[in-house]
């Protein structure tokens, strides 16, 4: 459920996965950047598992952030196949992931910009950030707890709701990094009452890729006192080519959702209204392979209110623990194809129903990204959870915990 416009803007180190995954096929402003410092680091440990040996990070200038004036940085990992990801410190935000064709061509597959000026003045909505401190929407923009209640900006739904954290979230925020030897650790210190919301936060993101392609992000937090906590990343993805920028470019991507027999209904400003609704025979019913341009159009209420899909699914046999397919979408042009795991409960479809505006910039390829160019698979707690009596989860972070979440994007031919 993503602002897809905002003219204000931008592992677990388990070796062994659990059993449920192991049947998945793993594996502008054109601001001048200019490499300020520059160091490459060559990952060769034997403490390290097998499948980051080889691991290389370099680090480079992204850009100044207008409001701080501060540095915006940009790591790049890249594995020993030629696979990278390129990851922001300004909004803890991965901004290209380049993994082969089914001919071995190297390309990436995520929108987004070469600097940190339209992440933070004009971006695509979100596009491959950290998202927080809550993600999706929140009824009213208030919730209750404790007895007390916390009023947050509206900033979605003509000031009905409030969305991915506000204009203010952590995707707009300067995160500090951390190079481990087998990925980088951003770390960002939200000050109680920051956004509207409670408690100082000590969140982290963790992003590590493998030579299998795979890349973990594990959300870490702990707080100081109860506060709501349902981080998640905002990557539009186009296996086809993130150059492949043209409206319904995604049509062609085939899409199973093998996990989630349910979704959860939206009222007429997509909050969901606490009802559950089987997808079987519906158009949202992703059981079995589809391609999104074959259901897209279907008549349905529920698509019309989203503009396309826009939509929270269950995932079915959910333990918090267990990292569960959520999604596998595949490219017939390139082969590519991604599988998403998480140990969340639901997650986000989103089909880009909502790009294209005419004051969007032009993104690193040179041009627009349009209309149903992409499509986002976002883990999450239920949205508006909080204020839902029926769903269980409220993305409640207690004083002295750890929240401790991971998804998984692993690409494969």
């Amino acid at each position: 459920m993503p602002i897809d416009f905002n003219p204000h803007f931008a592992f677990n180190t388990n070796k062994h996965m659990s059993q449920k995954i192991v049947h998945s096929h793993f594996v502008a402003d054109n601001q001048p950047v200019k490499d300020t410092f520059s160091k490459s680091i060559t990952v060769s440990d034997s403490t390290i598992d097998s499948n980051y040996d080889g691991i290389k990070i370099d680090k480079k200038s992204f850009g100044k952030i207008q409001k701080t004036g501060e540095d915006a940085t940009l790591y790049t990992i890249t594995n020993k196949n030629g696979a990278s990801v390129d990851l922001s410190t300004f909004g803890a935000t991965i901004t290209s992931i380049k993994v082969p064709d089914k001919n071995g061509k190297i390309i990436d597959v995520t929108q987004g910009y070469d600097n940190v000026t339209p992440y933070e003045t004009s971006p695509v909505g979100h596009a491959g950030g950290t998202i927080g401190p809550v993600a999706n929407k929140i009824n009213n923009g208030e919730f209750t707890i404790n007895g007390k209640t916390f009023e947050l900006e509206k900033n979605k739904d003509n000031g009905k709701t409030h969305c991915h954290g506000g204009s203010e979230g952590f995707d707009v925020k300067n995160w500090k990094a951390n190079i481990l030897k087998d990925g980088i650790e951003f770390t960002y210190i939200k000050k109680d009452m920051e956004g509207g919301y409670p408690a100082n936060v000590d969140a982290k993101v963790i992003y590590k890729f493998d030579n299998d392609n795979n890349l973990h992000i594990i959300y870490k937090a702990k707080s100081d006192a109860d506060t709501l906590i349902n981080m998640t990343n905002h990557t539009y993805f186009n296996l086809d080519g993130a150059e492949n920028t043209a409206e319904n470019s995604v049509y062609d991507h085939i899409v199973t959702l093998p996990n989630s027999s349910l979704i959860t209904e939206n009222n007429e400003i997509a909050i969901p209204t606490g009802k559950i609704l089987k997808v079987e025979n519906t158009p949202f019913d992703f059981k079995t392979p589809k391609k999104i341009g074959d259901v897209i159009n279907s008549e349905s209420d529920q698509l019309k209110i989203g503009s396309g899909f826009d939509q929270n699914y269950i995932i079915d046999n959910y333990d918090g623990k267990t990292l569960i397919k959520a999604a596998e979408v595949e490219s017939p042009k390139t082969g590519i194809k991604l599988d998403v795991l998480t140990n969340l409960p639901g997650f986000q479809f989103y089909s880009a129903n909502h790009l294209g505006k005419t004051t969007q910039p032009n993104g690193k390829h040179g041009s627009r990204y349009e209309k149903r160019s992409s499509f986002c698979v976002e883990p999450q707690f239920f949205p508006n959870a909080i204020n839902t009596p029926s769903f269980n989860e409220k993305g409640i972070l207690k004083k002295g915990e750890e929240y401790n979440r991971e998804i998984v994007y692993s690409f494969k031919i």
